[in-house]
C-alpha cells in the first residue's frame, strides 16, 4: 500500500512539474540573441555588396516566462524579466503585438533607406497608402470589420495624404455617425459601414483603432530588404550603413566584424533602443570587433522614472568591460557619426 502512494506521489509530482513547463506566467524572459549579418538581407538592383568585411545587426532573443525560465533568469547574467503590461499594450491581443513590431521594423527600414539613399545621391520617393491599422478597441462597432494589419484606403470616398488628415475629417463628424471605410484585408479590397464612438469619454469621435501611416518608397535603383522575421525598430542605423555600403567605391566595413545598434530618423538622427547590455553580450560572442551605440541623452524625466539611467553608450562601455571584451565601443548620435568614424578606420589584410 505504502508502495503505490509512493508512486502516485511520484506522478503527481512529474505531471505538477510537466504542467509548470507549459503554463505561462504573466511575464517575460529576454536575453542576449544573435549578431546576424546584414549582405544575405539587403539587395540593390544594379550595385552588389562589395563588402570585405560585415555590418552585423544586434537581437534581443524574449520568450514568455514560465516558472522554470522565470527562476533561471532571476541567476543569470543578461537575462532581465519583464512585466507583461511593459512589453504589451492593454488589451493587446499576439497578432497586434506581432502587427506593431512588425510596423516598427518597416518604419525603421523605411528610414534607413530614406537616409542612405539622401547620402549616396540617389532617388527615393514617398508614396501615401493609407492608414496602417495596429490595433483595435475589441468593444468598438469596428472590431466587427478591420484587424491589426489592414489598410484603411478612404473614408466615405475620400482619400488623404497622411494620418493627421485622417483623424481631422474623423473628428469633424459626431459621436454615433457611421462613416464608409474602405479597407484592404490581405489584400482583399473591402468596405464597411462603422458607427463611430466616443474613444476618450470627452466627446471626440473615433473609429477606435489605433494607427500609423502606411507608406512605400519608390527607389531609383530598387532596393529590396528581407526584414519580415525581424521586429522593432532598433536595426535601423546597421541597415542604413549596409545600404549605403552598396554605392560608391569605398568599402565602409574596411574588411572588419562591425556591429550596432540604434534607431534611425528621417534626419539620420540615432536613437536610444533597450537591452543593450544583452546586445553587447551577443556581439562579443561573434567577435564583434566594433560596435556602435547610441550616444543618447538622459533626460531629467526619463531619470524621474529610472533614476539610474545612464545613455546607452555608457550602459554598453560598462557592459563590454564587464565581460572583458576586446570591442571597441564608439558613441554616435547621427549616421554621419558612424561614418566619421569609419573613415578613420584602417583597411584589415
Amino acid at each position: 500500500m505504502k508502495k503505490n502512494w509512493k508512486k502516485l506521489l511520484a506522478g503527481l509530482i512529474v505531471l505538477a512539474l510537466v504542467v509548470a513547463f507549459f503554463v505561462p506566467l504573466p511575464y517575460y524572459v529576454t536575453r542576449p540573441g544573435s549578431a546576424d549579418k546584414l549582405s544575405p538581407l539587403v539587395s540593390v538592383e544594379g550595385y552588389p555588396s562589395k563588402s570585405e568585411g560585415v555590418f552585423r545587426l544586434v537581437t534581443i532573443a524574449m520568450g514568455q516566462a514560465n516558472i522554470y525560465s522565470y527562476l533561471a533568469a532571476k541567476v543569470m547574467p543578461y537575462q532581465e524579466i519583464e512585466k507583461e503590461s511593459d512589453v504589451r499594450g492593454e488589451n493587446e491581443t499576439d497578432e497586434e503585438y506581432n502587427v506593431r513590431q512588425l510596423s516598427l521594423m518597416n518604419q525603421s527600414k523605411n528610414n534607413a533607406i530614406q537616409v542612405a539613399y539622401k547620402a549616396a545621391g540617389k532617388s527615393v520617393k514617398i508614396e501615401y497608402r493609407g492608414v496602417y491599422v495596429l490595433s483595435v478597441m475589441k468593444d468598438a462597432p469596428a472590431a466587427k470589420y478591420l484587424q491589426a494589419g489592414d489598410l484603411i484606403t478612404a473614408i466615405d470616398g475620400k482619400t488623404f495624404e497622411s494620418s493627421a488628415e485622417f483623424i481631422k475629417y474623423v473628428r469633424s463628424k459626431k459621436v454615433g455617425d457611421k462613416v464608409e471605410v474602405s479597407y484592404k484585408h490581405q489584400d482583399k479590397s473591402e468596405k464597411a459601414s462603422i458607427e463611430l464612438i466616443d474613444i476618450d469619454k470627452k466627446g471626440t469621435p473615433g473609429i477606435g483603432i489605433s494607427l500609423v501611416d502606411d507608406q512605400k518608397l519608390v527607389t531609383d535603383p530598387a532596393i529590396k530588404i528581407d526584414s519580415e522575421k525581424i521586429g522593432g525598430p532598433s536595426a535601423g542605423l546597421m541597415f542604413t550603413l549596409e545600404i549605403y555600403n552598396h554605392f560608391g567605391k569605398t568599402d565602409w566595413t574596411k574588411g572588419r566584424n562591425i556591429a550596432g545598434t540604434g534607431t534611425i530618423d528621417v534626419d539620420g538622427n540615432v536613437g536610444r533602443i533597450g537591452g543593450i547590455d544583452q546586445k553587447v553580450v551577443a556581439a562579443d560572442r561573434d567577435d564583434v570587433e566594433i560596435f556602435f551605440a547610441p550616444d543618447d541623452t538622459v533626460t531629467a524625466e526619463m531619470k524621474k522614472f529610472e533614476p539610474g539611467a545612464v545613455s546607452n553608450y555608457a550602459e554598453a562601455v560598462k557592459t563590454a568591460k564587464a565581460i572583458d571584451s576586446k570591442m571597441k565601443i564608439v558613441p554616435v548620435k547621427t549616421f554621419q557619426d558612424a561614418l566619421d568614424y569609419l573613415k578613420t578606420v584602417k583597411e584589415k589584410k
